[in-house]
C-alpha cells in the first residue's frame, strides 16, 4: 500500500502532500499511536524529491505533536489528535500554588487545540540548559521563566526569537523577547509606599533574601528604607533570627513564612501589634491565616490570560504585570 502520495504540477507544496498523505493514514487507522513513519532516505528515493522537502514536512508534523523523532530509531506517531495546532514549551523555575494558578489560566485561555508540555528546572543552570536544547524544533512557542539564572541569553538564543516568551522576571540582556513580566524592584518600592502610615509604626524592617529572589526586590526594598529613613536590615537565613518587637519581616516565600510566625508565637508576641509581617504573594489560606496576613501580590491569573492572548493574536509586546498591596491584620 503506498502511503505517501505526491503528485506533479498540482499547486499544492510537495512537503504538504507528505503532511497530508500521513495524516489521511492516521485518519483511515493505517497509521496509529506508535507507528513507525517511512524513513526520509526512503520517501527521497521513492517520489525523486530532496531530503529537506521530508524535513520540512516532518518537522511540521513535530512542532504540532502529531509525530516525534527517536535518535537511531526513525520517526513515529505521537498523537493522532489532528485538531492539535500547536505545540507550545513551557519552563516555569518551580512549581508552587501562584505559578498553578498562573499555568490554569494560561491553560483556560489558550484553548483547547493546543497541547502545552511543562517543564521545570529549579534554579539549575544545566537542567535550564538541557531542557531547552533538548525542545529545540519540537514546539511551535516557548515559555521560559528564566528566574535568576545568570547568562541565560546565550542558551535562549539558540530558539527562534519569534517563538519565544519570557515569563515573570526580565533580564536586561532578554530585552528583546516578548514578555509578561513583574517589574520586582518597582513593585516592592510603590507597595511599601502604599503601607508606610502602619510601617512607622515599627522600628525596622527586615528582608529575608534568597539566592532565588528577584534581585529587584532587594533593590526597591533598600531603595524605600534610605528614601524614607528606615532602619532595615537584609537576612539570607532565619535560623539565627530571635524576632523583637518593633521589626516587621517581609518574607518571600511560604516556608519561612511559617518559621517566622512560629518564631513569633514561640518570643509570645503580638503579630499586627508589636510585630508585623507582610508575605509575597496572596493565597487564600493567606486571608485567613492568624486574622489575615498583608501581602504584596501580582495577579497570577492576569499573567496567564496575558501570555495566553499575546500568543493567539502573536503580539510582539512587553507586559508588566500589575501588583497590589492587601493590608490585613499582621501588620
Amino acid at each position: 500500500m503506498q502511503i505517501i502520495l505526491i503528485k506533479e504540477n498540482v499547486g499544492i507544496p510537495k512537503y504538504r502532500q507528505i503532511v497530508k498523505s500521513i495524516e489521511n493514514a492516521i485518519k483511515d487507522g493505517i497509521f496509529v499511536k506508535g507507528s513507525k513513519l517511512p524513513s526520509v532516505n526512503s520517501i527521497c528515493k521513492k517520489h525523486g524529491i530532496s531530503r529537506d522537502t521530508v524535513f520540512v514536512a516532518y518537522n511540521q508534523l513535530k512542532t504540532r505533536g502529531i509525530i516525534q523523532s527517536i535518535s537511531g530509531k526513525g520517526y513515529y506517531v505521537k498523537s493522532t489528535d489532528l485538531n492539535l495546532e500547536q505545540k507550545i514549551f513551557v519552563l516555569f523555575d518551580e512549581l508552587n500554588a501562584f505559578k498553578e494558578d498562573l499555568y490554569n489560566s494560561f491553560l483556560k485561555n489558550i484553548g483547547n487545540y493546543s497541547q502545552v508540555d511543562i517543564y521545570f528546572h529549579h534554579f539549575n543552570y544545566d537542567v535550564f540548559s538541557k531542557l531547552i536544547f533538548d525542545s529545540i524544533g519540537n514546539y511551535n512557542h516557548y515559555v521560559i521563566m528564566p528566574a535568576n539564572l545568570k547568562n541565560t541569553d546565550l542558551i535562549i538564543g539558540k530558539l527562534p526569537k519569534d517563538k519565544v516568551y519570557i515569563l515573570d522576571q526580565m533580564h536586561d540582556e532578554l530585552a528583546e523577547y516578548r514578555a509578561v513580566c513583574q517589574n520586582f524592584e518597582s513593585d516592592m518600592y510603590s507597595n511599601l509606599t502604599i503601607g508606610i502610615s502602619s510601617l512607622k509604626k515599627y522600628n525596622k524592617l527586615i528582608l529575608l533574601f534568597q539566592n532565588k529572589q528577584p534581585l529587584g526586590m532587594l533593590n526597591g526594598f533598600v531603595k524605600f528604607c534610605k528614601d524614607y529613613k528606615f532602619e532595615y536590615e537584609i537576612l539570607n537565613s532565619l535560623e539565627d533570627s530571635v524576632p523583637k518587637k518593633g521589626e516587621v519581616y517581609i518574607i518571600p516565600d511560604d516556608r519561612n513564612l511559617i518559621v517566622i510566625m512560629k518564631k513569633i508565637k514561640e518570643e509570645a508576641l503580638l503579630l499586627g501589634q508589636n510585630i508585623g509581617i507582610i508575605s509575597y504573594n496572596d493565597t487564600l489560606l493567606k486571608e485567613i491565616l492568624e486574622g489575615g496576613i498583608t501581602t504584596i501580590s501580582t495577579d497570577f491569573k492576569k499573567m496567564g490570560e496575558q501570555l495566553a492572548k499575546m500568543i493567539l493574536t502573536n503580539e510582539k509586546i512587553q507586559i508588566e504585570n500589575c501588583s497590589s498591596f492587601i493590608k490585613r491584620n499582621s501588620l
